[in-house]
Protein backbone atom coordinates (compact mmCIF):
# COMPACT_ATOMS: atom_id res chain seq x y z
CA UNK A 1 0.00 0.00 0.00
CA UNK A 2 1.07 3.77 -1.04
CA UNK A 3 0.43 5.85 2.01
CA UNK A 4 -1.33 9.23 0.78
CA UNK A 5 0.73 11.86 2.59
CA UNK A 6 -0.89 15.17 3.73
CA UNK A 7 1.00 18.58 4.66
CA UNK A 8 -0.14 20.34 7.75
CA UNK A 9 -1.71 22.98 7.04
CA UNK A 10 0.93 24.96 9.30
CA UNK A 11 3.36 24.34 6.97
CA UNK A 12 4.40 26.94 4.90
CA UNK A 13 6.30 27.81 1.82
CA UNK A 14 9.32 29.67 3.29
CA UNK A 15 11.29 26.04 4.17
CA UNK A 16 9.93 26.12 7.90
CA UNK A 17 9.21 23.36 10.37
CA UNK A 18 6.88 21.27 8.02
CA UNK A 19 5.28 17.78 8.92
CA UNK A 20 3.02 15.59 6.71
CA UNK A 21 1.07 12.53 7.71
CA UNK A 22 -0.67 10.14 5.91
CA UNK A 23 -3.59 8.91 8.71
CA UNK A 24 -5.34 6.62 5.48
CA UNK A 25 -2.27 4.14 7.05
CA UNK A 26 -4.21 3.81 10.20
CA UNK A 27 -7.21 1.89 9.10
CA UNK A 28 -4.85 -1.00 8.02
CA UNK A 29 -2.14 -0.72 9.99
CA UNK A 30 -3.18 0.92 13.71
CA UNK A 31 -0.45 3.55 13.43
CA UNK A 32 -0.47 7.10 11.67
CA UNK A 33 3.03 7.65 10.11
CA UNK A 34 4.51 11.17 10.40
CA UNK A 35 7.55 12.53 8.49
CA UNK A 36 9.48 15.81 7.90
CA UNK A 37 8.52 17.23 4.82
CA UNK A 38 11.40 18.74 3.44
CA UNK A 39 12.83 15.06 3.72
CA UNK A 40 10.21 13.15 1.90
CA UNK A 41 12.56 9.77 1.53
CA UNK A 42 13.69 9.92 5.31
CA UNK A 43 12.37 8.01 8.14
CA UNK A 44 8.96 8.58 9.57
CA UNK A 45 7.48 8.17 12.83
CA UNK A 46 4.44 5.57 13.91
CA UNK A 47 2.32 6.94 16.35
CA UNK A 48 -0.56 4.42 17.74
CA UNK A 49 -3.87 5.81 15.96
CA UNK A 50 -5.52 6.57 18.97
CA UNK A 51 -2.75 8.56 20.82
CA UNK A 52 -1.89 10.26 17.53
CA UNK A 53 -5.91 11.43 17.07
CA UNK A 54 -5.83 12.24 21.35
CA UNK A 55 -2.87 14.59 20.30
CA UNK A 56 -4.45 16.38 17.22
CA UNK A 57 -7.19 17.24 19.32
CA UNK A 58 -5.16 18.65 22.41
CA UNK A 59 -3.45 20.28 19.35
CA UNK A 60 -6.99 22.09 18.50
CA UNK A 61 -7.87 22.38 22.00
CA UNK A 62 -5.03 24.45 22.47
CA UNK A 63 -3.45 22.96 24.93
CA UNK A 64 0.19 23.59 23.63
CA UNK A 65 -0.35 27.35 23.82
CA UNK A 66 1.94 29.65 25.24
Amino acid sequence: MTAKWIKSSYSSTNGGECIEWAPGTAATTGTVPVRDSKDPHGPALAFDAAAWTAFMASVKNGDFDA
